[in-house]
């Protein structure tokens, strides 16, 4: 089984990334599970979205310990959160960051996530959507094939810039 913890602020699309991910897994014909988990519920707030895949039906939906990728969309949430907290000794971690960020020996993957959602003008209430072109970095980390997320983001949302977004983080992906 392979497990995701994503951290995020509430409006950013962590937890609508998430479903999507899920979504792309199941696509592909893997099992898949998006979990939540939310302090307090307000835009900006810290949230954490847990997401599993697997070949074998998933029968634990709770929140990972010991994740095998930590993705931050937003590098403030490392002042009050511990996101490399259990994460295993071989496990991956992909920033919002259009600079390297050095995640204590771990490999490190980036990509301007926030760039890319405001030059698409992808933003909601003052908020760039980081949701689309996350799904295109983690196709291009092999997590699921990029024709995947394409369906997973046409099923979730209607304006094209959405799959463009997804292209340009695919193509922008760095370690």
């Amino acid at each position: 089984m392979y497990e995701i913890r994503l951290h995020s602020r509430g409006g950013q699309g962590g937890v609508t990334a998430a479903k999507m991910l899920a979504l792309a897994a199941i696509r592909e014909g893997k099992f898949a599970t998006a979990c939540p988990f939310y302090g307090a519920e307000r835009r900006g707030a810290p949230v954490v979205s847990y997401i599993r895949i697997d070949d074998a039906p998933i029968k634990v939906y709770s929140q990972i310990r010991q994740p095998d990728l930590v993705i931050v969309l937003d590098m403030s949430v490392m002042e009050t959160v511990d996101v490399l907290q259990g994460i295993r000794e071989d496990g991956r971690v992909l920033i919002n960051s259009p600079h390297p960020v050095d995640m204590q020996g771990h490999p490190t993957y980036h990509v301007d996530l926030t760039g890319i959602a405001l030059s698409l003008n992808l933003v909601i209430a003052g908020s760039p959507i980081l949701n689309t072109p996350l799904m295109g970095a983690l196709a291009k980390m092999g997590y699921v094939t990029f024709d995947s997320v394409k369906g997973a983001i046409e099923e979730t949302f209607s304006d094209d810039r959405n799959v463009e977004a997804a292209q340009l983080a695919y193509e922008e992906l760095e370690r």
